[in-house]
């Protein structure tokens, strides 16, 4: 029996940063994300040799060790061990379980994607397709959020984990524990004028989120007044994104992105530097509309949204300054887990009859 999974990875459009405690449990967030064609996947194989093994090869990391009720949290794979505690624990009565595991995703850690948490929903999907757990998307979504923040003590907010859990373009809220998912009913040829325009630049530059967020969740505690400001403003600018989505205003969600971006930019002084600035820059004299980066800042992805008929020529340009260039798409569905023995077992009875 072989159990695999995937979960994709996702664009914060705006509102980033407001789905971050204590700012969401004093004051509510809200963000607007969808998820694109690029993904974390997992596969797990039964073993019964009682050991527990992962690798990563994309990361170029292997974790072998006895299996036990309760690994050590190791260094290089904390995510995968945290999550191995946590079902043993709570989901398998505190008995160990021997497996193979191997793990990659199409956007390494600090990409800006929120990869680590689509990392830890794809595995934790892997687990409740093995162990049969009634399971659904909000559950997945907790339960991430918790071994990440709180058994880990990772610092970040909550939109990847339900992002990855739920898929799709959603508007998100933010309060305290509580959090709320909407989907967003956008009209076909709003999807495919944002999705048509949208390109993804990698600066090349990766970043520790937690270094920004730190500094965020100091502001917020300190009531820093500009800062704090700055979180009131990319919080009501991703209202009027919703809106504009909605409504099919296009060239009010172009300008969304940009005052977005901005009123981010405020929020912490590690968020932007002069690298990126010059990469943003660049971009909007060669025919971009509208550009952020995508997640906590300080590199990763940018997403540029182009005039259509211009971005051949903009993708040229952009790959000819130096990094890597994609072109995503929008998908409708979250995190996902299959068991191949099932099809297997299918062929052979059609074969059978």
């Amino acid at each position: 029996m072989i159990i695999r999974s995937r979960a994709p990875l996702r664009l914060g459009f705006g509102g980033g940063g407001t789905d971050v405690s204590p700012y969401s449990d004093e004051f509510g967030g809200c963000t607007l994300s969808a998820t694109v064609n690029m993904y974390a996947y997992c596969t797990i194989e039964p073993t019964d040799n009682g050991v527990v093994e992962f690798v990563a090869p994309d990361l170029k990391k292997h974790f072998n060790s006895l299996a036990t009720n309760q690994l050590p949290i190791d260094r290089d794979l904390p995510l995968h061990t945290g999550i191995y505690n946590e079902m043993v624990k709570n989901y398998h009565r505190n008995k160990p379980l021997s497996f193979r595991m191997v793990t990659y995703s199409d956007a390494l850690p600090g990409s800006g994607l929120g990869s680590s948490s689509t990392m830890v929903v794809a595995i934790l999907h892997a687990f409740v397709e093995w162990l049969r757990l009634p399971l659904g998307d909000y559950d997945l979504a907790r339960i991430a959020y918790k071994i990440e923040r709180e058994d880990l003590g990772l610092k970040g907010g909550k939109q990847d984990q339900y992002s990855a859990a739920f898929g799709g373009i959603n508007f998100m809220e933010y309060n305290g524990d509580k959090v709320i998912v909407n989907p967003l009913r956008i009209k076909p040829w709003v999807k495919n004028e944002l999705e048509d325009s949208l390109v993804l630049f990698y600066t090349g530059q990766s970043r520790d989120s937690s270094v920004i967020i730190e500094e965020q969740i100091k502001n917020v505690r300190g009531k820093a007044p500009d800062a704090l400001e700055a979180m009131h403003e990319t919080k009501r600018i991703a209202i009027e994104m919703k809106e504009a989505i909605l409504t099919g205003d296009i060239d009010r969600f172009m300008d969304c992105v940009r005052r977005g971006w901005e009123s981010k930019k405020k929020a912490s002084s590690v968020i932007t530097n002069e690298k990126l600035e010059q990469v943003y820059h660049y971009a909007m004299q060669h025919g971009a509309r509208a550009g952020k980066v995508s997640g906590a800042g300080g590199g990763g992805f940018f997403m540029f949204f182009v005039d259509i008929p211009r971005k051949p020529d903009f993708v040229r340009d952009m790959e000819s300054y130096g990094g890597k260039v994609i072109i995503p798409k929008f998908v409708e569905n979250g995190s996902e887990a299959w068991t191949l023995a099932d099809a297997v077992s299918d062929i052979t009875r059609k074969t059978d009859k």
